[in-house]
């Protein structure tokens, strides 16, 4: 059986716990690969050897640093197919969908590749008679992520290339479920020329998670996944001390109006409800049909689903790929039973699906639900599968604050030809991203990705802007170079003058 080892210092290091944690191909539910799931000691080892590289990488020149991460940029589109395969087999979705994953992170490594402009301080000369006033940005030290399985090399790419270019060393603890990904970036990272502790990679359980919020010598924390794990990131984590970015989860409304192409609607909203079989924080997971909109968008969305072509994910024919695992099957499968008894109408149900000689993997078919209370456990949980909710509102106002009360404030869109009416929708509703007739408003690597509410933990936003922000701190410096004529003792307050 393949094992998945560490990466610390540069190197891969086998496991020292005896403990491992499975890992399964979804497509076929065997497991033929476990990884290593680190002690505290194990992480207290990476740790150790990312503070000791922080010694010279955090004093390393803009220019060595960037010339690495447009290798680093180099070498993983030479190897993204490899990395999209090794997605599909351990998290399931289909090759397409995990090249796009691949070309997603690519955004933020070439982002991280412009570093040199986005850490350009500012000066400001004869503030006061000979003296000058400059502000810097410098890294914080020995930073870490925790990333999770949905998107296994493109969470971790919108970590770690921001960080180790801003100066920090990164310490990465990668979902469990689907850990060959990250550890592939990290060897890519070694081949591009990065020293050696810069980057280091620890699989585990929550010892991991625990210890790597509670060590000393860990500045921050990065934290992509559900909402009651990413409270508790940053509750224990500011409990030590640490800045602490945490996304959590999310239910978003795509809003259609009376004047939507609704063939364009229906589209993109199974486009975005059952891509990656529904497991994206960015998933529309309802839709809220304004006025008589209902009936024909639902019929159309339905007609579409019965054509979607589900199987695994290395097959080209497949739109659709399996779970993550059966336990997370079975949970979507459970809120598409009980939704009929709690007032819902099942359109279309996908729970028993199996693909031929698949049997054993972790399938299920898209469902859709229509007329769906807001009382339903369907419409207030966080599915995290290929789960479609209908809500119905009579008026543009009754939708906006339908949506506006959620809990989550992730991602939202709206599909409409009106110009005023998506104006006013941008400005209205409580999120963080949003799309005009853009279904999954997933920023690009210049602009900074988060949401509102319960959807964020933290003061600042993932990459773009807020992500170098978030992985440095201010220095001013206040600055006299006195004329050899000057002198003199004055005990007096100084005063700008």
């Amino acid at each position: 059986m393949k094992t998945v080892n560490h990466w610390i210092g540069g190197k891969a290091v086998e496991g020292a716990t005896g403990r491992f944690g499975p890992v399964y191909n979804p497509a076929t539910g065997a497991q033929d690969t476990q990884v290593a799931l680190a002690s505290v000691d194990e992480v207290d080892a990476a740790v150790a050897t990312a503070k000791d590289a922080f010694r010279s990488w955090g004093t390393t020149s803009l220019a060595k640093r960037t010339a690495i991460l447009f290798k680093l940029r180099e070498l993983v589109v030479a190897h993204r197919d490899e990395l999209a395969e090794l997605i599909t087999a351990e998290h399931g979705k289909v090759h397409s969908d995990a090249l796009g994953e691949v070309a997603r992170g690519l955004e933020i490594v070439e982002l991280a590749c412009s570093i040199a402009e986005k850490l350009k301080g500012e000066l400001s000369t004869q503030v006061s008679s000979g003296v000058d006033v400059s502000s810097i940005r410098q890294p914080l030290g020995v930073v870490a992520g925790i990333t999770p399985f949905n998107f296994p090399a493109m969470v971790p790419m919108w970590m770690f290339p921001v960080a180790i270019a801003c100066g920090n060393t990164f310490v990465l603890k990668p979902s469990e479920k689907d850990p060959s990904a990250a550890l592939r970036l990290a060897e890519l990272a070694a081949e591009a020329g990065l020293p050696d502790g810069v980057l280091n990679v620890v699989h585990g359980d929550k010892v991991a998670v625990d210890r790597l919020l509670e060590h000393p010598d860990v500045a921050a924390v990065s934290f992509v996944g559900s909402t009651p794990i990413a409270q508790y990131i940053q509750s224990k984590a500011v409990e030590h001390g640490k800045r602490v970015q945490a996304l959590g989860g999310a239910k978003n409304h795509m809003l259609v109006l009376p004047d939507a192409d609704l063939d364009f609607a229906a589209d993109n909203a199974i486009n975005a409800a059952y891509g990656s079989a529904g497991e994206r924080c960015m998933a529309v997971s309802v839709v809220v049909a304004v006025g008589d909109t209902g009936d024909e968008l639902v019929k159309k969305i339905a007609d579409r689903a019965a054509k979607l072509r589900i199987g695994p994910g290395n097959d080209p024919a497949s739109e659709m790929g399996p779970l993550i695992t059966k336990e997370h099957r079975d949970k979507v499968a459970s809120y598409v039973r009980g939704a009929a008894a709690q007032g819902a109408e099942v359109v279309v149900d996908g729970t028993g699906y199996t693909v031929d000689g698949h049997e054993d993997g972790f399938f299920i078919g898209v469902s859709l639900l229509d007329k769906v209370p807001t009382t339903a456990d369907a419409y207030r949980d966080e599915i995290f599968g290929p789960v479609l909710c209908v809500v119905r509102a009579e008026t543009y106002d009754e939708a906006i604050e339908l949506i506006n009360s959620s809990r989550w404030g992730n991602g939202t869109a709206i599909f409409t030809r009106d110009g005023g009416a998506a104006r006013r929708f941008q400005l209205e509703v409580e999120a963080g991203m949003v799309g005009v007739n853009v279904p999954i408003p997933v920023p690009v690597g210049y602009h900074s990705f988060g949401g509102w509410k319960d959807s964020l933990f933290g003061d600042h936003h993932i990459y773009g802007n807020d992500g170098v922000h978030f992985y440095t701190r201010g220095k001013v410096v206040t600055t006299r170079w006195p004329d050899p004529s000057d002198g003199g003792i004055n005990l007096g307050f100084p005063s700008n003058h």
